[in-house]
């Protein structure tokens, strides 16, 4: 039967739902109210709106089982199945369940983060780092903070504030999230010295750019795009000539960064941090959560006179790293043995994972699979390329295989919804009417639990 038009005496008190709810949650008061009140608010705009027809005591269950579900931890494990291995949306580089438990063994209460066992005084937070760094990198002295971003804005800050920066029109990117070299340079305290054109830029636009006011060249690497055809740029090593004859110092913003050479691994031509630095920058920043396989943080390598002069810059100490980061940034560093990676390198475990490998996990999720389920959503293993991310590798897509969904008694839509809030929640894409789930990014413990996610929708 129809039911009544619901009004406002029909709602329940915040002490009706903190009733019902499960006595498992704990969660402060007042986040709690704030939950339950959210709740009621909805379903008294609803009211408003004519669009609430239930009996009031469906109107508290359903309100109760929203505040149940929304009082759950709000970051979660899920299943990448975006292909995409360097996600910004999911944490960039992954980490293996080992690695953390490492970390959280050695950072379990107090840690020597700024104090010296040896001479029992105060130490220096960058010493757990700096030589390992600098070791890899081939520089004479190293610096992390928390984001490449961070390292830009703290570098251009020192070294030419209040100054020129010159800079290639063809260099001038945005790199998501609204991180654009102009605005950087702004914010930095410094002048921004356009020169080139787009796609062409030579030794003499550098050269006549060069003034009184110049303070710094700087050279950025474009990461997530590239200019094809009639193009031509100065090469580092010329553009590092060009500042040492003016006495003027070039800083490289590298991007993703790489301790290995990428395409010895079947990857782009993506030359590694240390081979940059036998020209001799003064300064070299990249991102220590893409290819390197950290936490999110920016790494900056260089002459020595340079990083104790961005140590001593007061927004160092504004965008300096945690415990929390630098015992990561340790971890992974330990992962780099000679001129390879161990297996808890996962970022670089999961890009260099055979598309061989990956179609025997696609036939076993599929063997997995009821012949009726694989008939009524019309899966498919298929061949895919991806990219590894975040403006990683931008040059060459990485072979993959993928599971295609192209279900019959539901949209594309609604699946994807689906897998979004299963139990495991699984994150895939949309594309020409077709739902996907890669695996180039899919975990190798969760092969059997995308299974069961599959057999479960």
């Amino acid at each position: 039967m129809n039911l009544k038009k619901n009004n406002f005496q029909d709602l329940p008190s915040v002490n009706d739902v903190l009733l019902k709810l499960d006595k498992s949650i704990l969660l402060h008061p007042s986040y709690l109210k704030y939950l339950i009140r959210s709740e009621i608010n909805k379903s008294r705009v609803q009211i408003i709106n004519n669009k609430l027809s239930k009996y009031p005591e469906n109107i508290l269950s359903d309100i109760v089982n929203s505040v149940n579900k929304k009082s759950s931890n709000s970051l979660v494990n899920i299943i990448n199945g975006s292909g995409i291995v360097l996600h910004t949306g999911f944490g960039r580089a992954p980490f293996k369940s080992s690695t953390l438990k490492n970390i959280a063994n050695r950072i379990e209460g107090y840690v020597n983060l700024e104090f010296d066992l040896h001479s029992g005084k105060r130490g220096d937070r960058l010493l757990h780092l700096k030589e390992h760094l600098s070791s890899i990198c081939g520089s004479e002295s190293s610096l992390c903070v928390n984001n490449n971003a961070a390292a830009v804005m703290l570098a251009i800050n020192e070294i030419a504030n209040g100054g020129e920066v010159i800079v290639s029109r063809g260099q001038l990117v945005e790199i998501g999230g609204s991180f654009r070299i102009p605005d950087i340079i702004e914010k930095s305290g410094a002048v921004l010295k356009e020169v080139g054109t787009t796609n062409r830029t030579h030794k003499n636009d550098y050269k006549n750019a060069i003034n009184s006011n110049t303070k710094l060249i700087l050279w950025v690497h474009t990461s997530n795009y590239i200019v094809k055809g009639f193009t031509h740029s100065v090469s580092l090593s010329n553009l590092i000539k060009i500042g040492k004859k003016h006495n003027i110092p070039v800083m490289i913003d590298w991007g993703s960064g790489s301790l290995l050479d990428m395409k010895s691994m079947g990857l782009a031509n993506e030359l590694p941090v240390k081979s940059i630095m036998k020209i001799n920058p003064d300064v070299l920043t990249f991102s220590g959560d893409k290819l390197i396989g950290g936490p999110q943080s920016g790494l900056i390598v260089g002459k020595k006179e340079w990083i104790d002069a961005l140590h001593k810059n007061p927004l160092y100490r504004v965008l300096r790293c945690n415990k929390i980061t630098i015992g990561l940034l340790e971890e992974i560093l330990r992962s780099y043995h000679y001129h390879s990676f161990t297996e808890n390198n996962l970022s670089l475990k999961l890009l260099t994972t055979s598309r061989a490998i990956l179609k025997n996990r696609g036939k076993k999720i599929l063997n997995y699979q009821s012949q009726r389920k694989i008939k009524d959503f019309g899966i498919k293993l298929e061949n895919s390329e991806v990219e590894a991310g975040s403006g990683s590798l931008p040059e060459k897509l990485i072979n993959s295989m993928a599971l295609s969904f192209q279900p019959k008694s539901i949209s594309v839509n609604d699946l994807a919804k689906k897998f979004r809030l299963g139990q495991i929640p699984v994150v895939g894409y949309i594309k020409h009417n077709k739902f996907y789930i890669d695996l180039k990014a899919v975990l190798s413990n969760q092969v059997n639990k995308l299974a069961k996610a599959i057999k479960e929708v």
